[in-house]
């Protein structure tokens, strides 16, 4: 049977940043549409400086005229500058609320409304339209290594504002864009507000006025990031006997060929993660527990991770379903993501199922997850913002490990074969070659966004 998407039509936020130039705002929104998006929320980022930038772009292109954004650009002082920033930031609040009156749930509105007057403009704005609500998330950083990391990254990173510019040049300058918005600005203290501040990216959380379902769960994912470096280790378990006999489900331990890798597994993982330290997580089924046996760290057993639950196909190959169930069998092959088996699971359940995974994930540091093939899908898709569609088409080979690296705007990817043998599971989608997870994943900041 297929699973009718959930009716989130009725869910209209608003999510106002608001915060310093470096304090991490676009890191926050953009893990948070990922989450949002993973979820099946309708959810977009509108970044005021790209539309600045955008805008700057094609005056240029048009007139041959450049517009000097450098700090005296961002000064309360520079008048003309200042009127010109308002209206950008008011005809990205008019784009957001247009987007979200055509069926967006969550639209964030990425500047640095920083102060009173600003959020209160938001505020009256947003009041005007029937069934939405606004929030104001503040991103506070009291850690000066963070922020100097910030600004590095912001003037290496191919930030149009300082394509011509010396790297030296470029930091004095943005720290000087800095000290413009310091000396106007005003932290949230307005009681009337609904707000979130966030301090060192989760060391401190201060809620205001956070009111239902979908407000309450934003909250809650939000007070769950860190930003300290840290891998996530994914790997299936060992080929496991019904792998060779491609069967699906069941509960089988592995093949000498799975018993090879998890014998193999302790120097690769020791290879590459060195003396830090490391937690192991696997399914309650005894092929992940029989791969991770070896290793000598800590292990946690969460039944969530267990695979995709195949109902009544449960230990039956692919041509047993076709023959037994003509109809499911094509049924799943038009849409993945949205089948469910008899008296099982979709990959949509899934989702649902390793939401507190993805939840405790953000808490920790370096995890290895020993999983299977839905399930690491699934998390995989979250970590590369992959759409649902494409989610169940990704490919995650036996024995391999593969190493995520979160990152501002996405993850850096390395994968690790190791030279053991074992079938290949991966079913492409009809009509298809592409093979999602092995498609380059950018995490490189957008500087340029949509022109209005």
């Amino acid at each position: 049977m297929q699973v009718a998407k959930p009716d989130y039509s009725e869910a209209k936020i608003v999510l106002a940043m608001v915060g310093l130039p470096a304090r991490g705002k676009s890191y926050l929104s953009n893990k948070l549409m990922r989450y949002l998006k993973w979820l099946e929320y309708d959810v977009q980022v509108f970044n005021v400086g790209q539309l600045r930038r955008s805008r700057a772009h094609r005056k240029a292109q048009q007139s041959g005229v450049l517009e000097d954004h450098t700090s005296s650009y961002f000064s309360h002082n520079n008048v003309e500058a200042t009127k010109l920033r308002e209206q950008i930031a008011e005809d990205s609040l008019e784009m957001l609320i247009q987007w979200l009156k055509k069926g967006g749930n969550v639209a964030i509105h990425d500047a640095t409304n920083s102060t009173r007057t600003r959020r209160a403009k938001i505020s009256a704005r947003v009041a005007k339209e029937k069934g939405m609500s606004v929030i104001f998330l503040e991103s506070v950083c009291n850690d000066p290594a963070v922020i100097t990391a910030n600004v590095a990254l912001k003037v290496s990173s191919g930030d149009p504002d300082y394509k011509n510019l010396p790297r030296e040049e470029a930091e004095c300058d943005f720290l000087r864009r800095i000290k413009e918005y310091e000396a106007v600005y005003e932290t949230i203290t307005e009681p009337h507000l609904s707000y979130l501040r966030i301090t060192d990216v989760g060391n401190e959380v201060t809620l205001s006025r956070i009111n239902g379902y979908l407000q309450s769960r934003i909250a809650f994912y939000l007070m769950n990031l860190h930003v300290k470096p840290r891998n996530i280790f994914l790997s299936r378990h060992g080929e496991s006997q019904f792998n060779v006999e491609g069967r699906i489900g069941g509960d089988s331990s592995l093949s000498e060929r799975g018993l090879a890798y998890a014998h193999a597994l302790p120097e690769l993982v020791r290879n590459n993660i060195g003396d830090a330290p490391l937690t192991v997580w696997t399914s309650t089924l005894q092929r992940t527990i029989q791969t991770a046996a070896e290793l000598p760290y800590t292990k946690l057993t969460w039944k969530s991770l267990d695979e995709l639950d195949a109902g009544v196909c449960d230990g039956m190959t692919y041509e047993e379903i076709e023959q037994a169930y003509p109809e499911d069998f094509a049924n799943r092959d038009e849409d993945k993501f949205n089948y469910r088996y008899r008296g099982g699971e979709s990959y949509r359940d899934v989702v649902v199922r390793l939401e507190p995974i993805i939840m405790e994930l953000e808490r920790q540091e370096n995890i290895l997850i020993f999983g299977h093939q839905a399930i690491l899908r699934c998390l995989y898709a979250y970590f590369h913002d992959l759409p649902q569609a494409d989610l169940p088409y990704i490919n995650v080979p036996l024995h391999t490990v593969i190493k995520l690296t979160p990152k501002a705007y996405g993850c850096d990817e390395e994968r690790y074969t190791l030279p053991i043998g074992a079938v290949n599971t991966h079913r492409p989608k009809p009509g298809s070659n592409v093979s999602h997870g092995e498609v380059p994943i950018s995490t490189k900041r957008e500087y340029f966004g949509a022109i209005a």
